[in-house]
């Protein structure tokens, strides 16, 4: 093979991976329309989010998109009204940005993560054909005014490990297939207008740590398939229209720190695991607890806050509360205690208000016995 053939085949080749190397590099025509139709539905007046999105390469460069190195598909969309990034503090100002989410944002099929999150004036409903994403990982809508109801094909994601829909408008139920999300971590639907009752088998959520549901209109009782989700760090119930019993095995739960169940229609008696387990963060105020406070506390009892406040419970303070461990703020106000308030830690440190409207209780911090 002569030099000069040789010397062509390899101009060729360079040719040839340059425009394979570029194809791979910049996103398919396919994620580009899908990217202009999204940027079409949605007005960002101050700050020039999408001023970068020009050009045919959405893969560099363009404000809160990211592609797969190797298929140069678009995987994540990232676009936070409040960040800590320059375009912020260049311009002294958080994000607002108005207008919908479009249903174009399904055809990028690869999308691993899409978070539109904290603009205050997006509305409209979330697009049901977003559940056909078979690669979402992550789903963070939180701080718009989005309506309407979670779709309910939710947990056809099975990748799913982040569902943040915290403070919109969203209404209706859980969907009964969010419990088959065996990935999820986290679940966030904080101050929403949610409504119905949590799925009875919310423990299949095997993965999850955090749940935070609270400010709803969630009402029915606590399932007790919850206590089988062996992660669970955090359980935030409270502000909505529960009623029932506390079930009594959430207080087996080894990983269970942080339970709130306040402001709701809880009633019947404190569970006495609920004392002596692994939770510091206690608040069941504003609810309709009745009975005694159990005498069950020891030195596996350490609460950074115990609430246990405007009740219905009767008896004494339990003498057992001295030994517990730890202590930092307690708060027995407007129940129907009555007796001796114990003497030594935490009580020492703790207000008259801790303890204020009850029926008799007596003694330092309140008036002598």
């Amino acid at each position: 093979m002569g030099t000069a053939v040789r010397l062509h085949l390899t101009v060729v080749a360079v040719i040839l991976f340059a425009v394979t190397f570029a194809s791979v590099r910049a996103c398919p025509p396919s994620d580009l329309a899908a990217l202009l139709a999204i940027k079409a539905a949605l007005h960002e007046p101050h700050l020039g989010i999408f001023n970068s999105w020009t050009g045919t390469d959405c893969c560099h460069n363009w404000h809160g998109v990211s592609c797969d190195p190797e298929t140069g598909r678009v995987a994540d969309i990232n676009l936070r009204g409040e960040a800590e990034d320059p375009i912020y503090e260049k311009n002294h100002r958080t994000g607002y940005m108005t207008g919908t989410i479009s249903p174009a944002i399904c055809r990028l099929t690869r999308l691993s993560s899409l978070t539109i999150s904290d603009w205050k004036g997006i509305t409209g409903e979330i697009p049901k054909c977003i559940t056909t994403l078979p690669f979402l990982r992550i789903f963070d809508l939180i701080g718009n005014k989005i309506s309407g109801e979670i779709p309910a094909g939710i947990g056809r994601l099975h990748r799913l490990t982040v569902l943040n829909f915290a403070d919109n408008l969203i209404s209706g139920p859980i969907p009964t297939s969010l419990t088959n999300l065996s990935s999820l971590m986290h679940l966030d639907l904080r101050n929403n207008k949610i409504s119905g009752e949590l799925p009875r088998d919310f423990g299949r959520l095997s993965m999850l740590s955090r749940a935070l549901l609270s400010r709803n209109l969630i009402g029915g009782t606590i399932p007790s398939s919850i206590s089988q989700i062996y992660r669970l760090a955090d359980l935030d119930l409270s502000l909505n229209q529960i009623s029932g019993p506390i079930p009594a095995t959430i207080g087996k739960m080894s990983v269970l720190a942080t339970l709130n169940l306040d402001s709701n229609k809880i009633s019947g008696r404190i569970p006495p695991s609920l004392l002596v387990s692994g939770i510091s963060n206690l608040n069941l105020s504003k609810n309709f607890l009745d009975g005694i406070i159990p005498d069950v506390f020891g030195p596996r009892s350490y609460f950074t806050v115990i609430d246990l406040s405007f009740n219905k419970l009767r008896g004494n303070i339990p003498k057992s509360i001295i030994s517990a461990s730890y202590i930092g703020h307690l708060d027995l106000s407007h129940n129907h205690l009555c007796g001796r308030i114990p003497a030594g830690s935490p009580f020492d440190h703790l207000e008259a208000s801790s303890f204020a409207y009850n029926d008799c209780l007596c003694g330092k911090p309140l008036k002598t016995c």
